[in-house]
C-alpha cells in the first residue's frame, strides 16, 4: 500500500520470456497486486510470469493477439474487479524492462492524495533522456505536442506508457471504446480530457538497452489519425 491507497499494477506483455521475471522481481514492496496480461505471446511469456513465483501475481492470457491497448483494457477491468479502495492506483508498467520501479511510488503519489486522476510518466524532461534514441525522442514530442493542442490539455510526453489511472477516473471511462493497438495512449488522452479527469505529469527515468521498437510507420498514420480525431470530438464536445 502507498500511504493507505491500494496499487495495482497492469503489466500488458507480448514476447516478453526473457524480460517478464526481472520486471516482477523489482516490482517494490507497496505493490499490492500485479496483473500480467500475455497478449497471445507464442514465446512462453505467460509461464515465465508465473514462474516468478509471486503471491501478488495474476496472469491473464488472450487467446489472440489483441495489441497493447487492449491488453490495459483487459488489465484495467481485473484491476477494477480487486479490492474496493476509492483511492487505489491503476499503474501501469510494460513487461520490457524499459520503466524504472523506482519510480513507481512518486508516479502513484498524486492519485493516492487525491491530486490527479491520471498521471502520465514524462521521460523528456529526465536527465537521462539522452540516452533515448533520437528517432523517438523527435516522434515522441512532436505526437506530444499535436495531442496536447487537440485536448487541449498542455502533455510533455504523450506516447509514455507509464502511467497512473484512479479507480474512480476509470470508472469514468468508455474502456469497449478505447482504441486497443499503438495511438492507445493519444486516444485515452482524449477521453480523460472530455470528461474534465485532472491530468499530471511527473518525470521518471527513460530505461534502454537497445531494444528494437515495435513502432511502424503505419502506426504513425494511426496515431496522428486518432490526434485529429481527438480534436474533432472536442470541437463537437462530444463525450
Amino acid at each position: 500500500m502507498l500511504e493507505g491507497a491500494r496499487i495495482i499494477v497492469v503489466v500488458p506483455a507480448f514476447r516478453e520470456a526473457a524480460r517478464i521475471g526481472a520486471v516482477l522481481a523489482a516490482m517494490p514492496p507497496a505493490v499490492d497486486r500485479v496483473v500480467v496480461v500475455d497478449d497471445a505471446s507464442d514465446d512462453g511469456t505467460a509461464d515465465a510470469a508465473r514462474a516468478a513465483g509471486d503471491p501478488r501475481v495474476e496472469v491473464v492470457r488472450h487467446g489472440a493477439n489483441r495489441g497493447v491497448g487492449a491488453a490495459i483494457v483487459t488489465g484495467y477491468r481485473r484491476a477494477a474487479a480487486t479490492f474496493a479502495g476509492a483511492r487505489d492506483a491503476f499503474v501501469v508498467m510494460a513487461g520490457d524492462g524499459q520503466m524504472d520501479p523506482s519510480d513507481l511510488p512518486r508516479l502513484a503519489a498524486p492519485i493516492v492524495r487525491g491530486d490527479a486522476g491520471y498521471v502520465k510518466g514524462d521521460r523528456f524532461r529526465s536527465p537521462e533522456s539522452r540516452a533515448m534514441p533520437w528517432q523517438r525522442r523527435l516522434g515522441g514530442e512532436v505526437f506530444s505536442r499535436l495531442t496536447g493542442a487537440a485536448i487541449g490539455v498542455p502533455i510533455t510526453d504523450s506516447q509514455c506508457g507509464y502511467t497512473a489511472l484512479a479507480r474512480w477516473a476509470c470508472a469514468e471511462l468508455d474502456l469497449d471504446a478505447l482504441w486497443p493497438r499503438y495511438g492507445y495512449p493519444n486516444d485515452l488522452l482524449g477521453q480523460l480530457a472530455r470528461r474534465r479527469v485532472p491530468i499530471r505529469e511527473v518525470i521518471v527515468r527513460p530505461v534502454y538497452a537497445g531494444e528494437a521498437s515495435g513502432l511502424r510507420p503505419w502506426h504513425l498514420a494511426r496515431i496522428a489519425h486518432l490526434i485529429a480525431r481527438a480534436a474533432s470530438k472536442r470541437a463537437l464536445g462530444a463525450r
